[in-house]
């Protein structure tokens, strides 16, 4: 892994000291106890919020989901964290793992490498499990570097991961970005964060891929 910080694994920076993120960390070690889920989100702020809309509540509570997503979170804090214990105890059927969007002054492929290493380390912990790899979703109201970025690592994920067993490639964006190339605020409030509008457009895809697995006959 070289120098590439991306795939090193590290705790999120305590820039508050108020010691948050490690308190999350050890609260996800405690519900992971507790829970005996089925479905698995991994991730930063989307997957975070994620459990607290509708679309959550009516498509993954009822297969005992489980969110294991913090806010500002890189490739290098989900790493740190799963190596030190979130997927421990557990044995779902699938997971989601969704993250990059915060990884800043790397390159795609520094990026895809720290993805690849979490596959990896996800899947060695699960091995039982079906791996859906989503694409980060675009940002920014008009068109920008860090999308074009994020673009370049969305169209590399296919190659980088090419060789890994049981990992599926999920696009979950339905078309945020409109012709004039500007994000509508109704699909993503800060032009980062989806509403719940957004949600349910991106996580019904969602839905239907982890049915495929879980219901495979009803497919």
């Amino acid at each position: 892994m070289g120098d590439n910080l991306a795939a090193k694994p590290q705790p999120q920076e305590d820039l508050d000291g108020d010691g948050r993120w490690m308190s999350i960390h050890e609260r996800f070690l405690a519900e992971v106890k507790e829970k005996e889920p089925e479905v698995v989100f991994i991730g930063d702020s989307h997957i975070a919020l994620l459990e607290h809309t509708d679309v959550y509540k009516e498509f993954f509570a009822p297969l005992h989901g489980l969110c294991l997503g913090v806010r500002g979170d890189t490739t290098s804090n989900v790493l740190w964290r799963i190596q030190n214990g979130e997927l421990e105890v557990i044995k779902p059927k699938v997971l989601v793992l969704l993250i990059g969007t915060n990884n800043r002054g790397q390159t795609p492929e520094q990026i895809l490498s720290g993805i690849r290493a979490i596959v990896e380390c996800v899947l060695k912990k699960q091995p039982q499990a079906a791996l859906f790899v989503a694409k980060i979703p675009p940002r920014g109201e008009k068109p920008n570097p860090k999308r074009e970025l994020l673009a370049k690592v969305n169209a590399g994920l296919a190659n980088a991961l090419a060789d890994v067993p049981n990992c599926r490639i999920l696009d979950i964006d339905p078309g945020f970005v409109g012709a004039d190339g500007m994000i509508d605020h109704r699909d993503m409030y800060d032009f980062l964060h989806l509403t719940p509008q957004g949600y349910r457009k991106a996580f019904e895809i969602v839905h239907i891929a982890v049915s495929s697995v879980l219901n495979p006959d009803s497919a």
